[in-house]
């Protein structure tokens, strides 16, 4: 006898079915217990503009929206958003909500390779959504959980700055 317990191997293969709310949509899944809430979107839904990148949080390029806030992704396992609301970019995107935002970083040339460029997208919809004219301090602190290798940041700021001006000149958001 060797002392090792079979059923461990079993358990390993186990799944687990969880139901999100996906960009609007209905979805089922069946996932691994550790299974990872960004490689269960990437995976098996498919929606892979929310990246994985460090896969310890500190980046932010996996941040989506659960129940209208942003979470790291890469910090969840799948089974614990069972039943929840999630909005990937490509959902933020297809409602319209960060069309202003998308526009205005492209026009200020505010993304380069684009890896980090979802997260931050989602970073500043949460922040453009709790502060209608948030400072530019502001803007840099609700920033400090997303990593760029290439812009040097001062693109990102102005532009999510300039989103903010707009929407409070205009008296809300689109």
């Amino acid at each position: 006898m060797s002392g090792f317990d079979e059923t461990l191997l079993e358990d390993a293969d186990e799944t687990v079915r969880v139901r999100f709310v996906v960009n609007g949509r209905k979805v089922a899944c069946e996932v691994a217990p550790r299974e990872t809430l960004v490689d269960c979107l990437r995976n098996a839904l498919e929606l892979t503009g929310t990246h994985a990148g460090c896969e310890m949080g500190a980046c932010g390029a996996c941040l989506v929206q659960l129940d209208g806030r942003a979470v790291h992704s890469c910090l969840m396992f799948a089974v614990q958003a069972d039943g929840a609301k999630i909005d990937t970019i490509e959902g933020l995107t297809e409602s319209g909500v960060i069309a202003d935002l998308q526009a205005e970083f492209h026009r200020r040339n505010a993304l380069q390779c684009g890896f980090c460029t979802p997260g931050m997208l989602v970073n500043a919809h949460e922040l453009l959504s709790q502060a209608v004219r948030p400072s530019r301090e502001e803007i840099r602190d609700a920033l400090s959980g997303n990593y760029c290798r290439c812009t040097g940041y001062e693109a990102i700021i102005d532009a999510i700055d300039a989103v903010a001006k707009a929407r409070s000149d205009e008296g809300g958001t689109p």
